[in-house]
């Protein structure tokens, strides 16, 4: 991506900057950006809603706050424009969860995200897309076109945070609030060159109506650069600046694990995947890390529980039994195949993963990191993995798409997506590390040295795409 939009600074902290410098402010920003959303959006899909007089009013609202007594008192990403993602309750304003069956419900309260986004001084430009539920891997909703990844149209932008992705990738905010179940940060992350943070379970936390029982669901973040990612992580878990501090700390010369064989499925990687983790391997030895190679953590019998558990997920959400033949096939399946699990079988399937969660953080305990690819593929053409006539092949696509991301959720343990590598059609492709619970600041000093390295005139970090290049 290039270093600026227009005469807007693209990374969120660089903006804010130039608002206390008065070399920028939010009133021409939004404007600047709502023009951008009209001029782009339909050729990437980014939003369902856009709430482009909200956003207004609160620029003019920061902009007075920027010039007036207290201002250096401001939160730091004061004034900065995100969006939110479609499965975020938002007050007042439309929110689909990407269904057709919600797709004129407005809420009455606000969700956790929207809350400390506004808490923080953030400017919600608007809801991004999101698939039917937040379930593929793929964002392809009934009600919004598919979101796409800039650096191909004819690819998507991933799932389940495809528009939060797609908005950040082709600049029309700088950062943006996703959630991820089973890699849905991620994998939009990976397709569309992005960091994307899926946090530790329990450090962004939620109301009582948030909770998700089988533990795999957390809020997080997608952005152009590993700071800017962490400054919001910093405002979704409440931690002052304590991931972005990490940032700008060595991380010291770590023991990181590594393996490339699927988890979920028995698809072979691409060959442009592979190379993308072996040079990531390799960029890390070169940084004075020590990389072992490790197996897998768990197989398919932890795979069937991670499925019992997600289809019962899928059909706990209250849909009213009128509007059920207005969701999408899969949706359809994954509820039957949910409500045909007993009590039983649910139990066993949690505490299959919770047993699975405690081999995983056991067996990977004498090392710092987990160093996978992001995604088995690249970026997956548009319709290529949805198959209406048959959800169970959409599902096993998908699990071919995505073999490695859902390890994470399983253990409740952080994993990040690095934008690395590039296939040879100018394709993005991610690499992902994780750790132990708790040790985001770990992930994000490792992230930003390795940023750091890559940024420099021998490597290309980051491309502009072909969307960007061509405004």
């Amino acid at each position: 991506m290039p270093a600026e939009i227009g005469t807007i600074p693209s990374s969120a902290l660089a903006l804010a900057a130039a608002y206390r410098s008065e070399e920028a402010d939010p009133v021409s920003v939004v404007d600047t950006l709502l023009e951008r959303v009209a001029a782009l959006d339909a050729e990437v899909g980014a939003f369902v809603t856009v709430t482009a007089d909200e956003a207004r009013a609160a620029a003019v609202a920061a902009r007075d706050a920027l010039r007036g007594p207290g201002a250096d008192a401001l939160p730091p990403l004061f004034g900065v424009p995100t969006a939110l993602k479609d499965l975020t309750p938002t007050a007042g304003i439309r929110t689909t969860f990407g269904s057709a069956a919600f797709a004129d419900l407005v809420p009455e309260m606000d969700g956790s995200p929207a809350v400390r986004v506004a808490a923080a001084g953030m400017i919600s430009l608007g809801k991004t897309s999101t698939p039917e539920l937040g379930l593929p891997c793929y964002t392809e909703p009934d009600v919004a076109p598919p979101s796409r990844t800039p650096y191909d149209l004819t690819r998507g932008a991933g799932g389940s945070s495809g528009g939060a992705a797609a908005a950040v990738a082709t600049g029309l905010v700088p950062v943006a609030v996703g959630s991820d179940g089973g890699g849905s940060i991620r994998i939009p992350a990976s397709s569309c060159g992005l960091v994307g943070i899926k946090p530790s379970r329990g450090l962004v936390g939620g109301t009582p109506e948030e909770i998700d029982v089988s533990g795999l669901a957390v809020p997080g973040t997608l952005a152009l650069t590993v700071a800017d990612a962490a400054a919001l992580l910093d405002v979704l878990a409440l931690t002052g600046s304590r991931m972005q501090d990490a940032c700008g700390r060595a991380p010291g010369r770590l023991r990181v694990a590594r393996f490339c064989d699927p988890v979920i499925s028995e698809l072979p990687p691409d060959p442009e995947v592979v190379a993308a983790y072996e040079d990531m391997s390799r960029l890390l030895v070169r940084l004075g890390h020590d990389v072992v190679d490790v197996p897998p953590p768990f197989g398919p019998e932890t795979v069937a529980a991670f499925e019992t558990a997600w289809f019962v997920g899928a059909a706990s959400v209250p849909v009213p039994p009128e509007r059920e033949e207005l969701l999408r096939p899969l949706t359809r399946w994954e509820r039957e195949r949910g409500r045909a699990a007993t009590g039983v079988e649910y139990a066993s399937a949690l505490l299959a993963m919770r047993q699975a969660e405690q081999r995983t953080l056991e067996a990977y305990a004498a090392y710092d990191v987990v160093l996978t690819p992001t995604l088995g593929q690249l970026p997956a053409p548009v319709g290529s993995l949805r198959d209406d006539a048959d959800p169970a092949a959409d599902f096993e696509a998908q699990k071919g798409f995505t073999p490695y991301t859902s390890v994470w959720n399983i253990a409740g343990a952080p994993a990040l997506s690095l934008p690395t590598g590039w296939s040879s059609g100018g394709l993005p492709i991610g690499t992902m590390i994780a750790g132990k619970p708790g040790s985001e600041p770990l992930l994000l000093s490792l992230a930003a040295q390795v940023e750091h390295e890559c940024s420099t005139p021998a490597n290309a970090w980051r491309r502009p795409s072909t969307l960007m290049a061509d405004r």
